[in-house]
């Protein structure tokens, strides 16, 4: 089982590596986070790393919650995390430059 580090090491050293793995592991959220980070302009490594670095300091109380439900209740708690983190960085309105605004939360 790829756990979140491992997925966050790949991503770091290589965005195609990470799209490989994402890709077979859960192809809708590769396309979505391929396409979210072409549109913020950013390789799809950093777009990931903003999407945990995001979370990780402005999810509220609920995200926190649903993480962790969605991390127990996986056979693979790191592509859990990982979903979970980049879905609510998806979802989230960005302000009038096209950034991710955590305001709007």
């Amino acid at each position: 089982m790829t756990t979140l580090g491992d997925m966050l090491g790949a991503a770091k050293r290589s965005a195609a590596e990470f799209e490989r793995w994402a890709a077979a592991a859960d192809p809708e959220l590769a396309a979505a986070a391929k396409d979210a980070a072409q549109v913020h302009d950013l390789s799809l490594g950093g777009y990931l790393r903003s999407a945990v670095a995001d979370f990780s300091r402005f999810a509220d109380e609920e995200a926190w919650a649903r993480l962790s439900r969605a991390m127990r209740d996986d056979d693979d708690p790191g592509m859990a995390c990982l979903k979970a983190m980049l879905e609510w960085h998806m979802a989230a309105p960005a302000n009038a430059d096209d950034v991710f605004d955590p305001s709007t939360r």
